[in-house]
């Protein structure tokens, strides 16, 4: 049976980081583990806290009566109630449980506001380099992804994005702490965005997409999103703040401030439902109740973080040390990024090819792996730098 059109197209530009994933398993069965430092993937290898264990024994044990059954499709209402009141405290504004619907993750959530907004040929602005998945995200749903640049460190260009909104501009999509590049984005570029958009004499939404939100190095911390810009959706999970990918929890929440927040809300819930996600799991939704606060120790990644860019910058790599999330992206000593990456596969060392994230001459590099992984692969690193400058001795 033919493959849709559509999907075909799309395969034919499918993700770097899967493509990457797979490249690393077929290399350590042909070189064994040990030979092989991945870089690729953003799968957290800090194990879940305690406190969740702990809460998802007591839910699986106490077996609520009704507890795998269905439920209101945008959950539980004393879950939903629980991340209201988290929100609240968290950004200043009146978030309530209708405001939140519980989703199969961030990429539920992301898809279900889509499709909630979007007609076939509106149009989202994406910021360059971004996380790939969402263009496919966009297309879902009939959207046409709207590529804009970030400035030269990453950040925002708010002249850029108001010269690229269109009658048929419906949403930006902000990811900060971002992933692939790390930057978080500063109070004063979201003042500067929400100035801009009450300029703009069309609704537009912004989604923010949080799932790095707890990682944030130096003892900084990442400006609420809403509380700046008022017309903001967020979407959020647990997979990276608690070690929790495979579980696909997290939730969509819908301002207060929002332009026809009412009629929002049902159209959420629908699709929600008609998206086939029908609800997010029903044991994690309980089990989140008991651990809103509960977060994994960033400071394990910020020194992995530091442990790697200290290294890199001693080898002779341009590095820029990410403000957030867990990864590192990274200037190739060559233009050619591809090129680069096959010479760190030749080392042993997989990293993903910026290109793959719209932005060429640079790789990411993922820090969930373990750190003893990223010592042993410093000597790649250097092999492959010293290749590229031409140096066979490296």
């Amino acid at each position: 049976m033919p493959v849709a059109k559509t999907i075909a197209r799309q395969l034919e530009n499918a993700s770097w980081i899967r493509r990457m994933f797979e490249e690393g398993v077929r290399m350590k069965r042909e070189r064994g583990a040990d030979a092989v430092f991945d870089f690729s993937l953003g799968n957290p290898d800090v194990e879940p806290p305690p406190a969740v264990l702990d809460a998802l024994r007591r839910v699986v044990a106490g077996n609520r009566p009704g507890s795998h059954g269905y439920m209101p499709n945008p959950g539980y209402p004393a879950v939903r109630e629980a991340v209201a009141n988290k929100l609240q405290r968290e950004t200043g504004l009146s978030f309530t449980a209708e405001d939140i619907f519980m989703t199969v993750g961030s990429a539920g959530a992301c898809n279900v506001i889509l499709k909630s907004i979007l007609d076939p040929g509106d149009e989202v602005i994406v910021l360059m380099p971004f996380f790939p998945e969402y263009q496919f995200y966009i297309a879902n749903h009939g959207g046409r992804m709207v590529p804009v640049e970030t400035d030269a460190t990453f950040l925002p260009d708010v002249e850029r994005i108001a010269a690229a909104i269109t009658p048929r501009t419906r949403a930006i999509l902000l990811n900060t702490p971002n992933n692939p590049t790390g930057r978080v984005y500063p109070e004063s570029v979201l003042r500067d965005l929400d100035a801009m958009l009450k300029r703009a004499g069309q609704p537009i939404t912004v989604i923010s997409d949080e799932p790095y939100k707890s990682f944030v190095y130096d003892g900084g911390r990442q400006p609420e999103v809403a509380s700046f810009i008022a017309n903001t959706v967020i979407c959020n999970s647990w997979s990276k703040s608690l070690g929790l990918p495979g579980e696909r929890i997290g939730y969509l929440a819908l301002s207060p401030q929002l332009e026809d927040a009412a009629l929002l809300r049902g159209a959420c819930a629908f699709c929600n439902r008609t998206l086939g996600f029908i609800n997010a799991p029903a044991i994690w939704q309980w089990v989140m109740l008991e651990s809103l606060d509960a977060t994994i120790d960033a400071a394990i990644y910020e020194h992995k973080r530091n442990v790697l860019c200290d290294a890199l910058e001693a080898i002779g790599y341009e590095v820029r040390r990410p403000e957030g999330a867990f990864y590192i992206f990274l200037k190739t000593p060559i233009p050619d990024d591809i090129a680069f990456t096959k010479l760190l596969a030749e080392q042993g060392v997989l990293a993903v090819p910026g290109t793959g994230f719209g932005r060429s001459g640079y790789i990411r590099l993922s820090l969930t792996i373990p750190l003893e992984r990223i010592e042993g692969s410093i000597g790649g690193f250097r092999r492959a730098f010293l290749s590229s400058r031409g140096d066979k001795q490296g």
